[in-house]
């Protein structure tokens, strides 16, 4: 199998890591035949100035030439009290007009105060005024933009004090108030449901989820006292890939889109095992997708 066209952003995919990149340059064909899109963080490629070149633009162009690729921020600090960095946002945006992208994500959270970077992602209070507080903000990103955004559900490790609504509720009113979309992490709705003891099935079924635009799931590290850590280290467990396969019946539901039409992306930062092994998880992917959406046109016809 042929990966899809450039310009037709579907299907399974890959992150992007320089980590990865001579064992990529060794299996050509595999890539080709296996990946359908790449993502990419653009805080990994361009320096503090936002100077789009050098050395570390030239191992990434042959790739962004022949394969699609999604931009996921790391560090834009939505949910921060710090004011929103204009800078940025411009350096991503010529970031991804030079490379032909055109869906840009980022986490639902805050990593940033008055001091500076925290190196963390961070919880944003459930409340009624942080919606419209992070609501603004995405709006002033998707209009230098010029386009929609996703907002990824993120990771936790806390619970912050005051919030007024549920974590899921606070989701889906940022996203409806600030008109973006939704860009969904299965393995993290995993991670904080067993952290935290709720379903996370009905969990999943309370996002809105109508207006998901991209998937991630990963692997992630349990702790010796039980606590589950989301590194992006380890291979993808069963449960998650299961719940992978829910998330897909539940939008189809609302949306009528198949799940091969709705691109997922394996998520590997670290520990990087043999490329075959990163390829076969992808595959994985794949084979839920083509499953799913033949299920789908089989209940259709039915």
């Amino acid at each position: 199998m042929t990966h899809h066209a450039k310009g037709t952003l579907c299907g399974a995919g890959l992150g992007f890591r320089r980590e990865l990149l001579s064992q990529m340059q060794d299996n050509q064909m595999l890539i080709n035949q296996h990946i359908d899109f790449f993502e990419v963080a653009p805080e990994n490629w361009i320096n503090s100035s936002g100077i789009v070149g050098g050395r570390f633009d030239d191992m990434l162009r042959p790739y962004t030439e022949r394969f699609e690729f999604i931009c996921h921020g790391l560090s834009l600090s939505i949910g921060s009290t710090k004011e929103l960095d204009i800078n940025h946002v411009k350096n991503i945006q010529r970031f991804m007009q030079s490379h032909g992208m055109s869906l840009f994500t980022e986490h639902l959270s805050w990593c940033s105060d008055e001091k500076g970077h925290l190196y963390d992602l961070l919880p944003i209070p459930c409340t009624s005024e942080a919606v419209m507080w992070v609501a603004n903000r995405i709006k002033q990103v998707q209009d230098i933009l010029g386009t929609q955004i996703g907002l990824e559900n993120a990771s936790y490790y806390y619970r912050s004090d005051g919030s007024e609504m549920s974590d899921a509720q606070f989701i889906k009113a940022v996203v409806e108030e600030a008109d973006c979309l939704l860009h969904l992490d299965v393995n993290n709705i995993f991670v904080n449901s067993q952290n935290f003891g709720f379903n996370p099935h009905e969990y999943l079924r309370q996002l809105p989820l109508e207006r998901t635009c991209y998937l991630h799931v990963a692997g992630h590290y349990v702790d010796t006292d039980g606590l589950i850590i989301d590194t992006h280290g380890e291979s993808v467990i069963e449960q998650v890939w299961e719940l992978l396969t829910v998330a897909y019946d539940e939008i189809y539901q609302r949306t009528g889109k198949t799940a091969d039409k709705i691109p997922t992306c394996l998520e590997r930062d670290f520990n990087f095992p043999d490329i075959g092994e990163l390829i076969h998880e992808v595959k994985f992917i794949r084979e839920l997708q083509q499953t799913h959406a033949q299920k789908s046109l089989n209940h259709k016809t039915a």
